[in-house]
């Protein structure tokens, strides 16, 4: 069984389906994304885990152990961090990180160690004696972050994280988050910023109306759409006979001449870029540059939805 198990999930509000039939898996230490536009269902599965909502029908599983028959031992495995959560405005950082930890229940002794090292993870030492409601939006997030580490937990789920930030503390929630995973943290996060999850997930589910549509790493997602992928290259050796003979490799679908590359559009399904490469030193071509193009994780999303919510 993966560390996150979700098989068959349903859950309702009244008449409204929020989630139908919903199941997703994910290994221990992996980031997964999860892609929806508001109203899909996202912030409700999440709210399952979290042991918030009580699943309809379905088994839903951290760890192993069931989210709706034993909640009291799956709480204290995950972290949850909600899109807006609530701050103690008269306490400073480190007033309000002490406090989390005692309801942790956590060993008075080690407690100034554990708000240092999540103060150090978070980028927030320098914040610890500012009062909470001085915080710009970028650091309540991070301080929202440092308190579900407090505890140290197997499993964290963030609901969009980085919703309603700037620029720069969107990279800075991100490049945390690669610490995180690098850390060996299992994490869910949601999000409708496509890009940004695209650069530090490993898997993606992406939701629409309650129902998930596509899930799998990028690839996998982009091989079932039958995308075409981009790859640059740069021939030492380039003419109209290589060219030619290019174009007529199985799962090209055109080649381009640039000013300084040229553009080979390949049907993944048919021919990997690595394989795209040995084909080429096959035919002769000096390669002095192969840079594949990234995938674009809105175009797959536009494709396999259609805006609908649940």
């Amino acid at each position: 069984m993966e560390y996150v198990e979700i098989r068959n999930l349903w859950v309702r509000y009244g008449k409204t389906v929020a989630v139908r039939d919903l199941s997703l898996s994910i290994p221990k230490g992996e980031v997964y994304g999860f892609i929806g536009p508001n109203g899909a269902g996202k912030t409700t599965t999440i709210k399952v885990l979290a042991t918030l909502l009580a699943p309809m029908d379905g088994g839903v599983y951290i760890g192993g152990i069931s989210v709706r028959h034993q909640p009291q031992r799956v709480r204290p495995l995950f972290g949850y961090m909600p899109d807006f959560f609530g701050v103690y405005e008269d306490l400073t950082v480190n007033e309000y990180l002490h406090f989390f930890a005692a309801a942790y229940r956590m060993d008075r002794a080690k407690r100034k160690a554990v708000v240092g090292d999540v103060l150090a993870l978070t980028d927030l030492a320098a914040k610890q004696n500012t009062q909470v409601d001085a915080l710009s939006r970028g650091m309540k997030q991070r301080l929202g972050l440092a308190r579900v580490l407090l505890h140290d937990p197997e499993l964290l789920l963030l609901d969009e994280p980085a919703s309603g930030l700037d620029p720069r503390a969107r990279i800075e929630i991100r490049e945390l988050l690669k610490e995180l995973r690098n850390m060996g943290k299992t994490v869910l996060v949601s999000s409708h910023i496509l890009h940004e999850l695209s650069q530090m997930c490993t898997r993606i589910g992406i939701i629409e109306a309650g129902t998930m549509v596509a899930q799998g790493s990028l690839d996998d997602i982009y091989r079932q759409l039958s995308l075409h992928r981009t790859v640059h290259v740069q021939f030492a050796n380039p003419s109209d006979e290589l060219l030619a003979r290019v174009k007529g490799i199985a799962g090209v679908q055109g080649v381009e001449r640039e000013v300084d590359r040229i553009s080979i559009h390949i049907r993944e399904e048919e021919l990997a870029c690595e394989d795209l490469l040995d084909r080429l030193v096959a035919l002769g071509a000096r390669v002095r540059m192969f840079q594949p193009e990234a995938m674009d994780m809105e175009t797959a999303f536009m494709k396999l939805t259609e805006g609908k919510v649940a």
